[in-house]
């Protein structure tokens, strides 16, 4: 019997590490789900966005134990692609913990804190051409919302000419992370019990309640999130050709996961209801036209794309259009994170 000896051909060249800072948060979670059933060429690690000294974290994930890096012991020298999904101030602070040890690294940013980097590149693979590249070291993942507009607005115009839209997002808990469910939890529980509320995040009523703004105390502006929103659906449309933008308003809906989002569409001509139908028939649209429920937030997690139902004509103006629309604000800042970083490993 000879024993096998191993040649430089035997070899596997090691895979290139990804590592996502913020692997505790809820993005953090859904991205490390979505990349582990992706089964990209990577090797995965998941990285705390805060520092919590030497130690790591032990967290649950498909009901397993996971390690979660502490950020002052991880090693981001080796990485190819870091994602940074924790909050804007931990991701900043990330970023330039990156650009000190790693600078080659592809910084893909789904924090949105990095911007105002003039290398950084706003992307929403969902709805760039096919053949698309934008190189460079930081890729910035539009915002959730403007996605899923830019996605139903582009397949829309296949009817006919838009002349102008409104849009009222309803914007979820989940926006503002593990602490923004945590105090709409409790809030909840505290109005049932006749207890104070916490307002740590919102310094507002959320619990049973609509708002259009936070309180002053707050550290969020929904006017900020709102202009955001509003910038980057305008660049995502602009890059899809000669589209008008809608007028957006923003409100803190009382939901824990989720955008809903109510829309008003009006043609230069009225294309129909079936041109409409078959113009938002697409892969990433799941559409309700006939008898199927509406399209709900919570009957949404979990899912790619967006969907939409409860089509009626306006029937006080004949070329306008209404539309229902849901999505998955944190599966859809994952998918096109997944998207950006499996063209960066090819």
């Amino acid at each position: 019997m000879h024993s096998h000896r191993a040649t430089s051909s035997d070899i596997k060249p090691p895979r290139p590490a990804v590592a996502i800072v913020g692997g505790e948060s809820l993005l953090g979670k859904e991205v490390h789900e979505l990349f582990d059933s992706a089964g990209l060429p990577a090797s995965v690690s998941l990285i705390a966005s805060e520092d919590s000294g030497d130690s790591s974290i032990i967290s649950i994930a498909r009901e397993e134990p996971i390690v979660i890096s502490s950020l002052r012991v991880a090693d981001l020298a080796t990485a190819r692609i870091v994602l940074l999904t924790g909050s804007p101030e931990s991701s900043q602070k990330a970023f330039e913990r990156v650009q000190a040890v790693n600078p080659s690294a592809v910084v893909i940013d789904l924090s949105g804190s990095l911007e105002e980097q003039p290398t950084a590149h706003l992307r929403a693979p969902l709805i760039e051409p096919p053949n698309y590249s934008a190189v460079g070291p930081i890729q910035v993942i539009a915002h959730p919302a403007a996605i899923a507009l830019a996605m139903f607005l582009v397949q829309l115009r296949n009817a006919g000419a838009i002349r102008r839209s409104v849009v009222n997002i309803f914007e979820p808990a989940s926006e503002r992370g593990k602490a923004g469910i945590d105090e709409l939890q409790k809030q909840t529980v505290g109005l049932l019990s006749l207890k104070p509320l916490a307002k740590d995040v919102y310094d507002a009523q959320v619990s049973f309640n609509l708002v259009s703004q936070y309180g002053s105390d707050s550290p969020h502006s929904l006017e900020k999130i709102e202009l955001k929103i509003d910038r980057h659906l305008a660049t995502l449309l602009a890059g899809a050709g000669a589209l008008s933008m809608p007028s957006l308003r923003l409100i803190q809906a009382p939901v824990f996961h989720g955008y809903s989002m109510s829309v008003w569409v009006e043609f230069e001509e009225n294309p129909g209801r079936d041109a409409v139908v078959q113009a938002l028939t697409s892969p990433k649209i799941d559409l309700r036209a006939g008898d199927e429920e509406p399209p709900t937030n919570v009957g949404v997690a979990g899912q790619s794309g967006i969907t939409v139902g409860a089509l009626a004509p306006d029937r006080n103006h004949p070329r306008a259009h209404w539309f229902w629309m849901a999505a998955d604000n944190l599966r859809i800042t994952a998918e096109n994170a997944l998207e950006v970083a499996r063209a960066f490993l090819k």
